[in-house]
């Protein structure tokens, strides 16, 4: 193992915001008139969260922000209009079905592919609405794979109502589906599905305790007596998904993963004090913390984990 720092994991981000304005609502955004978040605010916390939960190595930058007075085209050309949107929200009923959202469409539009190519940019983040047709995350690029959503396919021909017909993208890059309707512990949970996905990718084809993931998502409930760090949606003592609340006191070698990948089978008992009394920031905020983020390798794995979660075209 090295003895220097790993490096900084420096990504530049297109963000990609549809917050229609409502003419018949005085002029005012849909998030304005819905009471929602304001979505240039959440990336700002995300931002600041994930530089502290990865201690300082991600840094995000926005390289360019757009702002769509709309809404996206679904695949099957599907356009929802303010008034109708509104009326099927308020009613919770009546949202269009396919859901999905193209997203080949959208990367056409807003010129995705020739910048991931060009390395100008690493990430896209989409700001929409509950019933936008996002996945909270999804892989493209050269040898895709899983990422909480099945992996973009290979790019299509583009007709000329979207644009010019482009090539296949050359980089592994990830689009990033946020819902301003929701709050920064949502972002920190899409991101943490996005980890599970790409982590479980990185140690696929090792098992039992050389697979350090499966290690380190253990909980009291299935491994009892036993219990790491949980997952996204068990924290070491939950009984259920989202139980991040619970009070009951179990065993857990959640603190040797600050060791790694010196472990010392440091063992103590832990609840929910110790991820937020059940505040779903706080515990994401927790887990991601423990990830491993040293220079060097062990077992032809990186000890900094986060470069595999956030930059998989490494």
């Amino acid at each position: 193992m090295g003895t220097t720092n790993p490096p900084l994991l420096e990504q530049r981000v297109l963000v990609i915001i549809h917050d229609a304005v409502i003419p018949f609502e005085g002029g005012r955004k849909l998030h304005q008139v819905l009471g929602w978040n304001d979505p240039d605010d959440l990336a700002r916390r995300y931002i600041d969260d994930v530089r502290a939960a990865s201690h300082g190595l991600v840094r995000y930058a926005i390289a360019d922000r757009v702002e769509v007075d709309g809404f996206p085209v679904k695949q099957d050309g599907f356009v929802y209009t303010p008034r109708g949107y509104l009326a099927n929200w308020r009613a919770r009923s009546g949202f269009h079905q396919p859901d999905a959202v193209d997203y080949h469409r959208l990367l056409a539009e807003f010129d995705v592919i020739p910048r991931v190519n060009r390395g100008v940019l690493d990430e896209v983040w989409l700001f929409g609405f509950p019933y936008a047709g996002y996945y909270e995350s999804i892989m493209a690029g050269p040898d895709a794979y899983w990422c909480n959503a099945p992996p973009l396919p290979a790019w299509p021909a583009v007709g000329p109502a979207v644009g010019p017909a482009v090539g296949p993208a050359t980089r592994r890059f990830v689009i990033m589906g946020f819902n301003y309707e929701r709050g920064v512990g949502e972002m920190l949970e899409d991101l943490g599905h996005r980890a599970e996905s790409i982590l479980s990718h990185t140690f696929s084809g090792t098992h039992g305790d050389a697979n350090l993931w499966d290690r380190f998502t253990r909980y009291d409930r299935l491994h009892p007596g036993r219990a790491e760090c949980g997952n996204v949606h068990f924290a070491p003592n939950s009984l259920r998904d989202y139980d991040w609340g619970n009070r009951r006191r179990v065993p857990s070698r959640c603190d040797d993963w600050y060791n790694y990948p010196n472990f010392k089978a440091t063992v103590r008992e832990v609840d929910c004090h110790e991820w937020g009394d059940g505040d779903i920031r706080l515990h994401h905020l927790w887990w991601l913390g423990h990830f491993p983020h040293l220079p060097g390798s062990t077992a032809g794995r990186l000890n900094n984990w986060w470069e595999y979660v956030i930059a998989p075209d490494r």
